[in-house]
């Protein structure tokens, strides 16, 4: 849409604590300035230096968020994808893991020439080339938005900052802009929000050579205008560009909270854009379902990171995008695998509409979920398993309506007499654990007369994987027999996507993982039918009437 040559520069930074909202930030205005007209890139900058975060523990780090092209990704790429609807490439996440070792290759190849190899310039030269790698993208971008980890004073940021005011320099300040996040902390004690925290922020960011454009003071409640003024003056913006982030009820409030104080005209009228006003009314109406549903419905979801919701972030996401197109808030209702395995899953599930395995890795804690599956088997409660999930459904039905007591992973379990999961061939004689696994987009073929069909509307589909273990083709013939149908498969018929019984009123179980794409105006078709068969069978109990306004439920995001 726009005439710009040149793509301009975003850069998200932030400050005082971690976790204030960078990611959704840049997505809502990635997706305001999309509305409008306008093409976006957008880029993650990691400092750790991991060089992806698919080997790190979940409780450190969340989710590991898959693309179509396999790379393991921070979980803001996730929140990327979703605002945006489009899919990105391991070049939109970057880590000082990875630049680092680009810059080592190149200096043991001889690329420098015998220069002595330093921070400035090599490092942040090589910051700044994959900054504008994104901006010379197949579609060429109107703008790259980076959102830049951490926060300012942490040393391993220093390199990306530094990196960040070196292209404000290169590309003029016509064609960059800064936004800080801060927090602007209330004390109830003293009655009073403080703005001594957002005034340090930005000092130390100008100490590094940065002046932010705009800034965005994360909150509890409305800031005063005397507050924004007073902010404006000791961090040197205008008051229109102190945009308040306000605690919101769904993360999908955001972009409108955003455009409601101008953010995106602002950011248009830095780089003399004449875009149009962006229509959001289809986003409005989503937002209103979001927060008063007609209905209300309980989902289980049993897994061993259930202390920790950000390892489960894409699959919380889904359920709200489902929800929406149901009219029904999904309450999900968290339950540890390994309470089940000691206190037995009536105790845990008797008053749910519906169970959720989600994928994971480890022994610990599978027995409970072998045990929760049959329960709603048993049950006849609607059934999603995902990747892990449909391995221990496999299990659970070899088990107990095959008659292999026995059977298990082997993943687990080396000494089996029935591995129904076993490694994948190629994963034969792997040992590194980074990047190795099936990773990425492939295709599946869905079987005639499946409710996975009926749930695609088509029969050639691609999913992402994250995965080493597959169902043994060996078992096929025993499970088939006894009434489990393989509902989806590879293209060459020789790996098994998805399982799925047939008399039961829906329990499906696939081996990837659907919660990766799911967008809010585009729920996915499982999970959007998983909530689907939940509200029916709640309301073949009596139904759950939704409280009009009730926005304390287990899916109110953060």
């Amino acid at each position: 849409m726009s005439e710009a040559k040149k793509a301009k520069y975003i850069f998200v930074t932030g400050g005082v604590v971690s976790s204030l909202g960078k990611g959704i930030a840049a997505a809502s205005l990635g997706t305001l300035l999309q509305k409008r007209g306008l093409t976006v890139q957008i880029i993650k900058m990691d400092p750790y230096l991991n060089v992806d975060p698919g080997t790190m523990n979940p409780f450190q780090h969340g989710e590991v968020f898959v693309l179509d092209d396999g790379s393991e990704t921070d979980l803001d790429l996730g929140h990327y994808e979703r605002f945006l609807n489009k899919s990105f490439k391991q070049t939109n996440n970057v880590t000082t893991g990875q630049i680092y070792s680009t810059v080592i290759s190149r200096e043991r190849r001889g690329d420098y020439l015998g220069a002595t190899v330093q921070v400035i310039p090599h490092i942040t030269e090589e910051i700044k080339a994959r900054a504008r790698d994104r901006a010379n993208a197949e579609e060429k971008p109107d703008v790259v938005i980076i959102e830049i980890g951490g926060t300012v004073g942490d040393i391993e940021s220093l390199p990306f900052l530094e990196a960040i005011r070196q292209v404000g320099l290169e590309e003029g300040p016509e064609n960059v802009m800064y936004i800080h996040l801060t927090l602007v902390p209330y004390l109830s004690v003293a009655g009073e929000f403080k703005t001594k925290p957002t005034q340090h922020s930005v000092r130390e960011l100008r100490e590094i050579g940065i002046q932010p454009h705009i800034l965005l003071p994360r909150c509890s409640q409305p800031l005063t205008d005397a507050l924004k003024k007073k902010i404006a003056l000791f961090c040197s913006v205008p008051v229109k560009s102190v945009i308040v982030g306000e605690d919101a009820s769904t993360i999908y409030e955001v972009p409108l909270k955003f455009h409601a104080q101008g953010m995106d005209q602002i950011v248009c009228d830095h780089f003399g854009w004449d875009a149009p006003e962006p229509d959001l009314s289809e986003w409005e109406d989503m937002v209103e379902r979001i927060k008063n549903p007609r209905k209300r419905v309980k989902i289980g979801i049993c897994g061993k990171y259930v202390m920790l919701k950000d390892a489960y972030k894409s699959i919380i996401e889904a359920f709200i995008h489902a929800g929406v197109y149901s009219d029904a808030r999904v309450e999900l209702v968290w339950v540890s695998s390994e309470d089940i395995k000691k206190g037995g899953a009536e105790k845990y599930m008797h008053d749910v509409d519906g169970l959720l395995i989600p994928g994971g890795f480890g022994e610990r804690g599978v027995e409970g979920k072998i045990e929760a599956i049959r329960f709603a088997r048993e049950k006849r409660l609607p059934f999603l398993g995902i990747c892990l999930g449909m391995h221990c459904a496999v299990i659970e039905y070899a088990r107990n309506v095959c008659g292999l007591s026995d059977a298990h992973s082997f993943e687990f379990y080396r000494d089996l007499k029935h591995p129904v999961i076993h490694l994948m061939a190629d994963q034969e004689g792997v040992t590194e654990l980074g990047g190795t696994m099936r990773l990425g987009a492939y295709p599946c073929v869905i079987r005639e007369g499946t409710k996975s069909l009926e749930a695609y509307g088509e029969k050639e589909i691609s999913e992402r994987h994250r995965h080493r273990y597959e169902l043994n083709n060996s078992y096929r013939d025993m499970l088939t027999d006894n009434g489990l149908v393989l509902s989806g498969t590879s293209p060459d018929g020789r790996l098994i996507e998805m399982v799925e019984i047939p008399d039961h009123p829906w329990f499906v179980a696939v081996q990837f993982h659907p919660e990766l794409k799911s967008h809010p105006l585009d729920p996915h078709p499982l999970f959007r039918d998983f909530v689907k068969a939940a509200v029916v069978f709640s309301e073949g109990n009596g139904g759950r009437e939704e409280e009009q306004g009730k926005n304390d439920s287990a899916t109110a995001e953060s």
